[in-house]
C-alpha cells in the first residue's frame, strides 16, 4: 500500500492505496484508523483503486479544533476527493464511517456511484433519546496514573471482539490511545446526526452489511433499507463487530460483487 497527505481545510489528511481503476473510498469506525482496512485494502486493490483514509482528527490526519460532527468529517472527506481528483466514488463506511459515508452520499449525490454501509446505526429522534438518556459512554475512560485506563479501554470493546483473537483489540487500543483525548467524540457526533432528515437524499444504489453477531446494529438493518428505496441487504456469518479486519476476505468480497452490479 501506498501511504499519502492530501491538503484540505482541516490540514493535512493521511491515506493509503492500492490498484487503479475505479476509486473505492473506506471510512473506518470510531477510534480507528485507516489501519482497520490494511487487510481489505489490497483485496480490493485488484480490481479498483482503494482507498482508506483516516478520518480528519484520527489516525494521522489533522482535524477539527472545535466539536466534531459528522458533517465536518464529510466536508474534509469531500477535500480529500478534490484534492485527488476523484470526481466520482464507491463509498463503504463501518460504523461510524458509514454514517460519514451517507452524509457524503446525501451532501454530494452526483460524485457518489454506489454506497456500502456496514454495521451502521440507524440514528433518529427515539435512538437519540435511548443514548442520551440511558447508555454510558462506548470508549470514553478516565486518564489514571498506573495505567489502569488503557486496560479499561479493552475490557469496553472486548465483549464485542472474537475472544481467540487479541490481535483485533491491539490493533483497536493503538488507535484508540492516538486520540485519548477525543476518544469518545465519534460516537457523540454519530448521535448527534440527524440520520432521518439526511438519508432520504441518497440517491446512490446502496448496500446494507452487517455481521450476524453485530447486536449493536444488527436490529437497524430493516430501518436502513425502509429509508432508501432499492437498498440491498447482506449478513455476513461468524463475525460482529470488528467484521472488517477479522473477515477482510469476506468483507471484500460482499462489497466486490455488489459493485460489480452497478
Amino acid at each position: 500500500m501506498r501511504h499519502g497527505f492530501a491538503d484540505t481545510r482541516f490540514g493535512q489528511v493521511h491515506y493509503v492505496e492500492e490498484g487503479v481503476g475505479e476509486p473505492v473510498l473506506l471510512l473506518h469506525q470510531t477510534p480507528r484508523s485507516s489501519d482497520e482496512y490494511r487487510d481489505v485494502v489490497p483485496l480490493l486493490g485488484r480490481r479498483f483503486r482503494a482507498i482508506a483514509p483516516d478520518t480528519p482528527g484520527f489516525g494521522l490526519s489533522d482535524g477539527p479544533a472545535g466539536p466534531w460532527t459528522i458533517e465536518l468529517f464529510a466536508a474534509g472527506l469531500l477535500d480529500l476527493c478534490d484534492a485527488l481528483g476523484l470526481e466520482r466514488v464507491a463509498l463503504v463506511g463501518h460504523h461510524t464511517g458509514g454514517v460519514v459515508a451517507t452524509e457524503i452520499a446525501a451532501a454530494a449525490p452526483e460524485r457518489v456511484r454506489a454506497l456500502v454501509v456496514s454495521g451502521m446505526p440507524y440514528v433518529d429522534a427515539a435512538r437519540r433519546e435511548r443514548v442520551a438518556t440511558g447508555r454510558p459512554p462506548i470508549d470514553h475512560v478516565e486518564r489514571r496514573t498506573d495505567g489502569t485506563h488503557l486496560r479499561a479501554l479493552w475490557d469496553n470493546r472486548a465483549p464485542y471482539y472474537p475472544a481467540d483473537r487479541p490481535d483485533l483489540l491491539e490493533r483497536l487500543v493503538r488507535d484508540a490511545v492516538a486520540v485519548i483525548d477525543r476518544v469518545e467524540e465519534g460516537h457523540v457526533a454519530v448521535n448527534h446526526y440527524r440520520m432521518e432528515d439526511r438519508i432520504g437524499a441518497v440517491r446512490a444504489p446502496m448496500l446494507v452489511l452487517c455481521g450476524e453477531h453485530d447486536t449493536f446494529s444488527l436490529p437497524d438493518v430493516d430501518p436502513l433499507l425502509a429509508a432508501v428505496p432499492g437498498a440491498v441487504a447482506e449478513v455476513l456469518p461468524d463475525t460482529g463487530v470488528p467484521s472488517v479486519d477479522h473477515r477482510p476476505e469476506q468483507f471484500a468480497d460482499a462489497v466486490a460483487r455488489f459493485l460489480a452490479t452497478i
